[in-house]
């Protein structure tokens, strides 16, 4: 076990609550385990670590976010989200494999969307030219999860966003009648709606098989 795990092991065991641990647990349906750390408090942690113990290679980073994934307790994959995101100056072409084994390990919506606000579209924009045939395999992937980040890697581009592409990954997920696929469709137009309204209003009128959850999503705010 990488050394950096066990002292945060140790720092989260002594701030575990029992009480907030049971509601977490609850709350993403009982699927992973949890300290019992509020968000305030890991992120305090978690920032006063990173900047303690700074990590040099990206071999180490890989070896050590990959640990954390295999440990039972929901933070310390919140941990590891952030951790690679706090050490964008380590990304290079071979992170973007690294992000995908996260996005498709102990996934859920939580650490999926985590991946995609502290990494993935920060990622892009850092390296444009790998968005194309990355992020088309990810909307033919028959992983949910690497689909659902395909329609919402864009979601703070603002007016940088690639209407073109955005279409043509909703286009192709349509019909998909999943949960998170459907809710990433209406939140991807809902949040580009924030820069240009007319156009998802017109996209939506344009698309009438969008489903009602992506609909509704899409014009919440119209």
């Amino acid at each position: 076990m990488h050394s950096y795990l066990k002292e945060i092991k140790k720092i989260y065991a002594s701030n575990a609550n029992i009480i907030v641990a049971k509601g977490a647990k609850a709350y993403l349906l009982n699927q992973f385990e949890f300290y019992g750390i509020k968000t305030p408090l890991r992120r305090n942690i978690c920032k006063a670590f990173y900047k303690s113990h700074p990590i040099q290679e990206h071999t180490e980073l890989v070896q050590l976010i990959k640990e954390c994934f295999g440990e039972p307790e929901r933070e310390l994959h919140y941990f590891a989200i952030e951790l690679l995101g706090y050490h964008k100056k380590l990304w290079c072409k071979k992170t973007l494999p690294l992000i995908e084994w996260m996005v498709t390990h102990n996934s859920w919506w939580d650490s999926v969307d985590s991946t995609n606000s502290h990494v993935i579209g920060k990622f892009f924009i850092q390296f444009p030219e790998l968005i194309d045939s990355n992020t088309h395999k990810w909307n033919h992937s028959k992983n949910k999860w690497l689909q659902r980040m395909s329609i919402l890697f864009q979601l703070m581009y603002k007016d940088q966003t690639n209407t073109q592409l955005l279409t043509e990954y909703i286009e192709h997920c349509i019909l998909e009648e999943d949960f998170f696929i459907r809710k990433a469709i209406g939140w991807a137009l809902r949040g580009y709606a924030y820069t240009d309204a007319r156009w998802v209003v017109n996209f939506v009128k344009a698309h009438p098989t969008l489903s009602p959850l992506s609909k509704r999503e899409a014009l919440k705010h119209q």
